[in-house]
């Protein structure tokens, strides 16, 4: 396994980028989002590349932003460091970002897939449904448990991919999707066997390989430039704002110091235990894991 906390791979005009934290579910942190933003760009420069897939290494693709240690890599965001003005400035600043990250899947000129298995919450389902394509494993886990206390929709993606009830539905109650349901209600393109994922996705990055690049490039830029229309941009500004708003709340500081003072696993038990979802879910309702069965 390499040191890289996100590795990058080449082959057959198909550019593979994996987060590679598999024992923290490839959760994100700076340096996690600036080596995903190098080999991005690195991808979208390589006339060679028609295809770039985005995977996890393990058992799960993302398991969110990562607040272990005592919320050791984001101090600005603890209580006694917040500064509100300079959250909205650092959350709306090209530069600083981490939607200009999430977008770069978005926004490159190359077609993306997002490859998920095991769990994709949170922030981690921010980034993959800003892909253009996502594939999931039928028991990966999509879902945004920060709906109940401390966040809020970030890049806008679990909205203009939904419909307007379902998108209510789930940005109101937190709930979890399984890749199954999440095909079936069109939140994401398909959804397989874990034993077939791999599978699915090198034939489907194949596909596309085969179509000269500038094709791919046109038709993904009219149809993102659709979405454009429909205010995505506005969107992804006022959802990181509310989203600080959110984790200052009276409810969302003390989510904070249960999270420092007991550690992240003791707040997410506070949270989701009574919903009986995400890590709080029972055995037989959580994703089957790659590496119990030979395939990581």
């Amino acid at each position: 396994m390499s040191d890289e906390a996100v590795t990058l791979s080449k082959a057959d005009g198909i550019a593979t980028i994996t987060l590679n934290r598999p024992d923290k579910y490839n959760t994100l942190k700076p340096e996690v989002l600036d080596q995903l933003d190098a080999h991005l760009r690195d991808a979208n420069l390589d006339d060679a590349v028609k295809v770039i897939v985005l995977q996890g290494a393990g058992d799960s693709f993302c398991g969110g932003f990562d607040f272990s240690n005592g919320l050791e890599h984001y101090g600005t965001i603890q209580e006694e460091n917040y500064d509100p003005g300079m959250d909205v400035m650092y959350v709306t600043s090209q530069y600083s970002s981490y939607m200009q990250t999430f977008m770069g899947l978005w926004r490159g000129g190359k077609p993306t897939i997002a490859k998920v298995h095991g769990y994709c919450v949170g922030g981690g389902s921010e980034m993959a449904l800003c892909a253009d394509l996502v594939v999931a494993s039928e028991d990966a886990r999509f879902g945004t448990p920060y709906s109940r206390v401390w966040g809020a929709h970030l890049s806008g993606m679990w909205i203009y991919r939904l419909g307007l009830a379902k998108a209510k539905y789930y940005a109101l109650t937190g709930e979890w999707v399984s890749g199954k349901e999440a095909a079936e209600m069109e939140l994401i393109n398909f959804a397989v066997p874990l034993e077939e994922l791999d599978s699915t996705v090198d034939a489907l990055a194949g596909k596309l390989a085969k179509i000269p690049l500038t094709q791919l490039a046109t038709m993904k830029l009219v149809v993102n430039q659709t979405y454009d229309n429909m205010g995505l941009q506005s969107t992804q500004t006022l959802g990181p704002i509310l989203d600080g708003i959110m984790r200052n709340t009276p409810e969302g500081r003390q989510f904070v110091r249960d999270a420092m003072e007991g550690g992240v696993k003791s707040a997410v038990v506070k949270r989701d235990g009574p919903f009986g979802d995400y890590s709080q879910g029972q055995p037989e309702d959580r994703p089957r894991l790659k590496s119990a069965l030979g395939l990581a």
